[in-house]
């Protein structure tokens, strides 16, 4: 039983490493090329000054994702070391939604109050529902005004509510849509479950794609 757990363990770190190789040797490649490609055209000569800032937009976040991964990747090498990075927190989002809007996203966002408390692991939750929300418009839906909404319940059970809010796009803007792999919201799903919250989207009656998240205080 023994050798068998050691064989067991044995694969699954293999297949890390054989994961890690695999996403530096093709991602990092083509986000540095990202990078490059951006960096010419921040010189470019004839560059209105939109096209420099949303060139310098690409090449700050082409060397924020290279960071990412360079953060998986050690920990896929590393498994069971403690990830001691600060981790973001509700007040936060505000500066994520700003990174959107930079990028070219209208987003709204409201009823976030700085004031209130909230249990830092719900934050952060919170946070990464926000965060996963704007991907997934930025990639369904390019163009469409977002709406993000945060609030909290009190009561018997107090907690946050996340909603993320778009009409649904044109069908002629299928062919702007970037591929997604469908993953996000499954893993959005079992982050709610684990705190023992709710999650609930899709389109809506009257044209919009909503996305709401429960989070209670206490799991």
């Amino acid at each position: 039983e023994e050798t068998q757990r050691l064989r067991a363990e044995e694969a699954r770190h293999a297949e890390r490493e054989r994961i890690a190789r695999e996403m530096h040797d093709v991602l990092a490649h083509r986000i540095s090329l990202l990078a490059v490609h951006a960096g010419a055209l921040q010189v470019r000569r004839s560059a209105t000054e939109e096209e420099r800032a949303a060139a310098e937009v690409i090449r700050q976040h082409a060397y924020a994702a290279l960071e990412d991964l360079r953060e998986v990747i050690r920990m896929l090498r590393s498994p069971g070391s403690d990830d001691d990075r600060p981790q973001p927190v509700l007040a936060d989002i505000p500066a994520l939604v700003e990174q959107s809007r930079r990028a070219g996203m209208q987003v709204e966002l409201a009823g976030l109050d700085p004031e209130r408390e909230v249990p830092e692991s719900v934050g952060r939750h919170g946070y990464r529902i926000v965060q996963e929300g704007l991907t997934n418009a930025r990639k369904h839906a390019p163009g469409v005004p977002v709406r993000v909404s945060l609030s909290t319940v009190d009561g018997e059970v107090p907690g946050l509510v996340v909603e993320v809010t778009n009409d649904l796009p044109p069908a002629a803007a299928d062919a702007d849509r970037l591929p997604g792999a469908g993953t996000g919201l499954i893993g959005l799903r079992e982050r709610v479950e684990v705190v023992g919250g709710r999650l609930e989207h899709g389109p809506t009656p009257d044209g919009t794609f909503h996305l709401r998240a429960w989070l209670p205080w206490r799991a």
